[in-house]
Formats: C-alpha cells, sequence, structure tokens
C-alpha cells in the first residue's frame, strides 16, 4: 500500500546542477503581479479592489475585506492564491448590489494596501486571470554559474515540466494523505474549504506522477501515440476525476497504470463529484530574463498562465531552501 505521509522527489527534466540557493529571504524578493482577463468597467454590483499584500495569504486578506466591508465572506472573490511570504499584486471584488461602498482606500492593514476601487459587473472567481509576473531574486546562490545559465536557456527555448508546486501540497505534503483518508472515509471533512483544498491536492498529485513516469521513461517534450493536446499543441495530462480519460493508446496505458497505482486516490475523485479534466505537462515561460546583481544572487523575470507555479522553473536550475517562518496564519 502506498503511503502518502512523504511527498515523492519527483524528477527534472533537465541535467541536475548542484547548485543551490536561498529563495523568499525577504518578501521582495520574491514580487508576483497579477495579470488580469479585464479591468472594472465602472459600473455593476461588484466593487473591485487593486490590492498590494505583504506577508499576507490571500484568503486573510479576504476576509478583513470582508468584515471592513460588512459582508460575508463568500461575498468576496478573487482570480487565484497568491503567496504569502511575497510581495503580490491582485485584484478582489466585493458584492455590494444594494450598499453605497465604503472608502476602501482608508483601511489601513500592516500586510496590505488597497490602491484603487471601482465597481463591475461580475465577480472575480478562482481561474478569472490571464496569468502571473514573477520578479525573483535568489540569494546565496552556490554552484557553476554556466550550468545554471544552460538550464535557463533550455527553459526559455523548450519549458519545464508543468508540476504542481509544494504550495498545493500543504505542510510537509500532507494535504495528500489527509485527501486520501477523506476519500477513503477514514476522515470526515466538515469544512467545503479544507475539503476543496484535500481534493485539489490529490488531483494534484496523481497529474505530478503522470508527468514524472514521463519524465524518467525520456518521454519529456515529446508527443506519444494517443495524446490530447491542448490549444497550444502542448500535450496534456489528467486531472483525474469521473469519466474515461480522453487519452488513446500509450498515453493512456500510462495514465492507466498511474490510476492502478494510487487506485484508492482516483477511484476517491471519481465518486467525488469532479469530472475528468486535462493540464499542460510544460509550462512555458514568457519573456524570461536573467541576471547576476550580485555574484552571489540570481534575479529572474518571466511570465506564467495562470495555475502554473514558478517554482516549477527554479527547481530546474538550482535547489533551493527558504527561511524557517512558516506559521499557519
Amino acid at each position: 500500500m502506498t503511503s502518502y505521509t512523504t511527498l515523492p522527489s519527483w524528477p527534472s527534466a533537465y541535467q541536475e546542477t548542484g547548485a543551490t540557493a536561498v529563495l523568499k529571504e525577504h518578501n521582495a524578493d520574491f514580487v508576483v503581479t497579477e495579470i488580469p482577463l479585464g479591468l472594472p468597467s465602472g459600473e455593476g454590483e461588484h466593487v473591485w479592489l487593486d490590492v498590494e499584500k505583504n506577508g499576507a495569504n490571500t484568503q486573510y486578506v479576504a476576509a478583513q475585506i470582508a468584515e471592513f466591508a460588512g459582508v460575508r465572506e463568500l461575498d468576496v472573490g478573487y482570480a487565484g492564491l497568491k503567496d504569502r511570504y511575497a510581495i503580490t499584486r491582485q485584484w478582489f471584488s466585493v458584492w455590494m448590489p444594494k450598499t453605497q461602498e465604503p472608502d476602501f482606500t482608508s483601511l489601513n492593514h500592516p500586510e496590505f494596501k488597497i490602491h484603487s476601487q471601482a465597481r463591475h459587473i461580475k465577480k472575480l472567481r478562482p481561474g478569472d486571470l490571464m496569468g502571473n509576473h514573477f520578479d525573483i531574486l535568489l540569494r546565496e546562490v552556490e554552484g557553476d554559474r554556466a550550468l545554471i545559465e544552460h538550464n535557463l536557456t533550455q527553459i526559455k527555448e523548450h519549458g519545464v515540466p508543468n508540476y504542481f508546486g509544494p504550495q498545493r501540497f500543504g505542510q510537509a505534503g500532507d494535504n495528500v494523505a489527509n485527501g486520501y483518508a477523506m476519500l477513503n472515509r477514514e476522515i470526515r471533512v466538515r469544512n467545503k474549504k479544507k475539503k476543496g483544498i484535500y481534493l485539489s491536492a490529490v488531483r494534484s498529485f496523481i497529474f505530478n506522477e503522470v508527468l514524472a513516469y514521463r519524465i524518467q521513461n525520456q518521454l519529456w517534450g515529446k508527443q506519444i501515440p494517443g495524446d490530447v493536446l491542448d490549444e497550444q499543441g502542448v500535450a496534456t495530462g489528467p486531472m483525474w476525476g469521473r469519466g474515461r480519460p480522453t487519452t488513446q493508446d500509450e498515453a493512456l496505458s500510462i495514465e492507466d497504470a498511474i490510476a492502478g497505482r494510487h487506485a484508492g486516490l482516483c477511484e476517491g475523485l471519481e465518486f467525488s463529484g469532479l469530472n475528468q479534466d486535462r493540464r499542460a505537462l510544460a509550462a512555458v515561460p514568457e519573456n524570461l530574463l536573467w541576471s547576476w546583481p550580485e555574484t552571489s544572487q540570481l534575479r529572474l523575470t518571466f511570465s506564467l498562465p495562470a495555475g502554473y507555479y514558478a517554482t516549477s522553473l527554479i527547481r530546474e536550475c538550482v535547489e533551493t531552501t527558504e527561511p524557517e517562518r512558516y506559521v499557519p496564519q
């Protein structure tokens, strides 16, 4: 029986550089700017807020906004969860159809600032964004600079494995273990938000396992018989749920093999109410640039589509550690 108490060490696509670095020594070392699908029109039932946060997670900021506005947390929307230990800029929406909105820019909080507000006809929902722009500074970089830049050049041309990052799996990866216990009725989860987190972690784990199998078998960056391609012509992997995979031939055999290896997860997902979906196996960053501000510092700037992880790019160049400061908020 597979144990899910420890996450596997999923393989990289490119040559190991042996380099190490410190990530997020300061919040300002990891700057994320949301790329919205559109901007507020100026009228409608929802008030959109342009928010910059520093050291707070997205859900916490949403709760503070709801309290300030005197609305339910369910009435506050956002397009994506952003890193806590970072400086991030993103939009929130507040449903206020019959109420005069307060001056949200007067909400003073040490961990976030509201720059502007405007009304719009729609609530922000998860996934309502084009992507994110990243400006990342790695400190205490040790290793062969030439090897790091070689991998960055390859990434710029071919992309990186589109792994779900460690944020998806929780502290020590325990979201997968809890998800397994929930799906197999070993524990009962009443909190809908927590249940959704566990389901997402389990689906993400299965996707990463399929991607890792393809890398281990020299299938990275290749189309194989039976692949389902996305709109950009990139091979996709399964986001498991109800219904049969749409792949065929060799691609289906791989996905069936992983499903068999993790039958307790996949069978549970099929009865969870989620439908089968697909996700690109490769992520190609836009406008990837790098520089060395100091000998032991590497700066990376790039953009990724919504739902893709910057850490999946970084791990192909250097192995990172983060400060021991992570305490649930």
